[in-house]
């Protein structure tokens, strides 16, 4: 098989970003499949940063092709600031693709994401506002305009005619009351089809082609299983399905054409926003965890909660993606901790559980049972430690024992280690991926 896919197996920030940038040195093509601007990869190149929400990580490796699957939303405009990112790096996106399947966030989709967020008051799931939720929803409902409409003004000028009177009407409902120029949406919307039309293609039929003649393929994801639509922590998740389940349908492939799949799981727990978090620490240790690890968030610069790793979240995404290696990220954020907690288990009603509820009264009632393992303080911040000359076995032997307790407890090995920012503080386990 000569794919390989990358999951968040937490609520997302696990830092695929890394993990899709240093894999993607080996593959030809890296494939976004779902997701949109609301969440979003930190990638460090040397001295150089970019925070790309849209654009596959891999554009910013030369020679490689980069495609948006029909799962993706799109946000043109801030594409069209992702694209100026990289191409004042020098770089270029000459070989990036965009689904003509794919759907296009509209200014209305915006409104009604801020407007049903104040809606639900007390109740609301801490939604990013950038109009995700809502443009998923008119997909759904067969309301969405596409990629490819962009291309045809007649089309597109039929879709807001049919879409734009009922998008005015229910944000009145929500007591929003601004106006909809339609036609000054129609200029636009168009002007980004004649801008980057060029990129537009039946992505579908080209990754199949691709995986047929033996390309490399990576498949890469947005955000994390917990946050999945289906199978994550209702209703405080995102609108797409995170799991590897969701590269098929996103990117129009076989099932069968998912050949590895890497879960990234981060050395402690991290969450931006509302919902259920069961190791969430509110005490010094989290302050430490935010700030050593950076625990902001990519797109909207929110304090992520902290709180102890979490295993049965971990199995969680074993079961539903079929993880076959663990890449373990932010393990060097730990070092000089006494001891450190690792979540096995939860106590519910007196009983012991090793599965994630979907009720969330009942998540609210469980305790989390944890297995105390020693830190280590032996690990060189320095940076005199050579990854490449010394590798795995020059790891102090407690850190190397955390990540062995991490394979004991879920059967699957840690395939990848990452131990820094820099795109050479990674050690490879893994040999042979494709």
């Amino acid at each position: 098989m000569t794919t390989l896919a990358v999951i968040g197996t937490q609520w997302g920030d696990e830092g695929k970003g890394k993990i899709t940038d240093y894999l993607a040195e080996g593959a030809d093509i890296i494939a976004r499949y779902q997701g949109g601007n609301n969440a979003g990869h930190t990638i460090e190149v040397g001295d150089e940063v970019f925070k790309l929400h849209l654009l596959p990580s891999g554009i910013l490796r030369k020679g490689k092709m980069a495609v948006i699957g029909n799962g993706v939303v799109i946000d043109f405009d801030v594409l069209k600031e992702e694209i100026a990112q990289v191409t004042s790096s020098g770089r270029t996106v000459d070989d990036l693709v965009i689904s003509d399947r794919a759907n296009v966030i509209v200014d209305y989709h915006k409104f009604l994401d801020g407007a049903e967020e104040r809606a639900r008051g007390d109740r609301g799931v801490g939604t990013t506002g950038r109009g995700i939720g809502p443009c998923y929803a008119d997909k759904i409902a067969r309301y969405g305009i596409r990629v490819g409409d962009l291309l045809d003004e007649e089309v597109l000028a039929e879709r807001l005619d049919l879409v734009l009177p009922m998008k005015r009407r229910y944000l009145d409902v929500l007591g929003d009351h601004r106006a909809i120029d339609r036609d000054g949406l129609l200029t636009r919307l168009l002007a980004h089809g004649r801008e980057l039309g060029g990129h537009v293609t039946d992505t579908s039929v080209y990754l199949y082609d691709a995986i047929q003649t033996g390309k490399k393929v990576l498949f890469e994801g947005a955000q994390g299983n917990m946050l999945d639509i289906d199978h994550g922590t209702f209703p405080f998740v995102t609108s797409s399905n995170t799991t590897a389940g969701g590269i098929a349908n996103g990117l129009g492939i076989p099932p069968q054409s998912v050949g590895t799949v890497i879960g990234v799981l981060k050395a402690y727990t991290t969450r931006v926003g509302s919902g259920p978090f069961p190791t969430e620490l509110e005490d010094e240790t989290s302050e430490m965890l935010m700030r050593r690890g950076g625990e902001y968030g990519t797109t909207t610069g929110r304090p992520r909660r902290c709180g102890w790793l979490d295993l049965v979240v971990a199995m969680h995404a074993v079961r539903l993606s079929g993880i076959t290696h663990f890449a373990v990220t932010k393990l060097d954020v730990l070092n000089g901790m006494d001891a450190i907690k690792v979540c096995t288990a939860y106590e519910l009603d007196g009983r012991r559980i090793t599965h994630f509820p979907a009720s969330l009264k009942q998540v609210e009632r469980m305790v989390p049972i944890y297995e105390e393992l020693p830190g280590w303080s032996d690990w060189d911040e320095g940076g005199s430690f050579n990854i490449a000359q010394e590798g795995y076995d020059a790891l102090p032997a407690k850190m190397r024992s955390y990540l062995d307790f991490i394979t004991e407890h879920t059967g699957v090995p840690v395939g990848i280690v990452s131990i820094g920012k820099d795109r050479n503080e990674t050690i490879d386990l893994m040999g042979e991926k494709w």
